[in-house]
């Protein structure tokens, strides 16, 4: 991946002091929370003595001086350094940047790194998982549901592996929608290699997110480990594609005990890809058939709080509107407003308007109930 220098100031010195914690072995999320929660931060959690350390519960005595050492023991320069040199930003669990749904989950990481951007849109997410080894139809159906839902403003999660995922990616960039990818590795160690094109693509339209550091290679158990991200990014999954022992139905029941919205495709019953999928809908999950099935179901989900805490109500298409577009639609009643109405409140020509009321129902945001008359969603 090309070098990006991030253009964020250095890291505060609490920062550094999380991502030095969070590198001391056998400290997980949950150990990470507990020890930031009873210290008051990571920097306190470092100044600690060991007789402290050991007085919290599931602290051992070897634990405790690996933490009371870390300053000594554990270097963090070079990883802070490959993180300024390739754009990637770090956010601890507690920060203002840190994705607020993730902090929602019971384990969230205690540091995320990311590369591009994450936006305030991007709370509106969708995950679309399902199996490495799809059919034709599976790769063609979740390319048209992460378009789809792209176009309506849903910002479209996967886990970059080969298969589903790769093609619900692909579907996001195609539909001119955002997409973010979890991996199981670091940024630095992407894998599988031969997506590093899309990689870089998305870091352009989205982001690329872990909680690994940047050059740690990619282990067997780390993939189920970042699918409680995909599923706590999200408001709901859809899985495309799975066997009965698929990793997207570990993403699946990371979902339902996030209370997050489980969706699922049904397939041909000789297909083994699809005996997953029918298990979910045999269990609860929402069969779907048409991108409309989905939105139907998350319902009127999309919140925004602005500066001065006031709560704003959207649908999730209308984030990414330009001014133009904006504007027209905010000239669409939600009685049957004629393109001649339009006309007149906007002052845009016709020509544009009729340009624009495409895009508008395209995202589902109007109907046409004639040729010369709409009304807004």
């Amino acid at each position: 991946m090309s070098e990006s220098p991030s253009t964020c100031p250095a890291p505060s010195a609490a920062l550094r002091a999380a991502v030095r914690l969070s590198l001391v072995p056998g400290i997980g999320p949950r150990t990470y929370r507990q020890l930031v929660d009873s210290f008051g931060g990571p920097e306190e959690v470092l100044r600690a003595g060991p007789s402290e350390l050991r007085a919290l519960p599931g602290i051992g005595v070897k634990l405790a001086r690996e933490i009371a050492q870390a300053e000594q023991t554990v270097d963090i320069d070079d990883e802070l350094k490959r993180c300024h040199d390739f754009g990637i930003d770090i956010a601890e669990v507690r920060d203002a940047n840190y994705p607020q749904r993730l902090k929602e989950i019971f384990d969230p990481p205690s540091v995320l790194y990311c590369q591009g951007r994450l936006l305030p849109q991007d709370d509106l997410a969708i995950a679309i998982v399902g199996t490495r080894h799809p059919s034709p139809y599976g790769l063609t159906q979740a390319e048209r549901f992460a378009k789809g839902l792209a176009q309506a403003g849903l910002t479209i999660i996967s886990g970059l592996a080969r298969g589903i995922d790769a093609a619900a990616h692909r579907g996001a960039l195609a539909g001119g929608g955002r997409t973010l990818a979890v991996l199981g590795s670091g940024i630095l160690s992407l894998y599988p290699p031969e997506h590093r094109a899309l990689a870089d693509e998305i870091v352009t339209r989205g982001a690329l997110l872990t909680e690994f550091p940047t050059l740690q290679p990619p282990k067997a158990g780390a993939f189920p480990q970042r699918n409680r991200l995909v599923s706590g990014l999200s408001l709901g999954v859809l899985v495309i594609e799975a066997a009965t022992r698929s990793g997207a139905l570990i993403s699946a029941r990371h979902a339902m005990e996030q209370n997050r919205e489980v969706f699922a495709l049904p397939g041909r019953v000789d297909n083994r890809n699809a005996h997953g999928c029918h298990r979910l809908i045999r269990d609860g999950a929402k069969l779907v058939e048409t991108i409309d099935d989905v939105l139907a179901e998350l319902g009127p989900l999309a919140t925004i709080t602005t500066i001065d805490s006031q709560t704003t109500m959207h649908h999730p298409a209308e984030l990414s509107l330009n001014e133009r577009e904006t504007a027209i639609l905010q000239a669409i009643d939600k009685e049957p407003t004629s393109i001649d109405a339009i006309v007149g409140k906007t002052a845009f020509p016709v020509q544009q308007i009729l340009a624009t009321v495409s895009v508008l129902e395209m995202r589902r945001l109007v109907r046409r109930i004639s040729g010369n008359s709409l009304i807004r969603l």
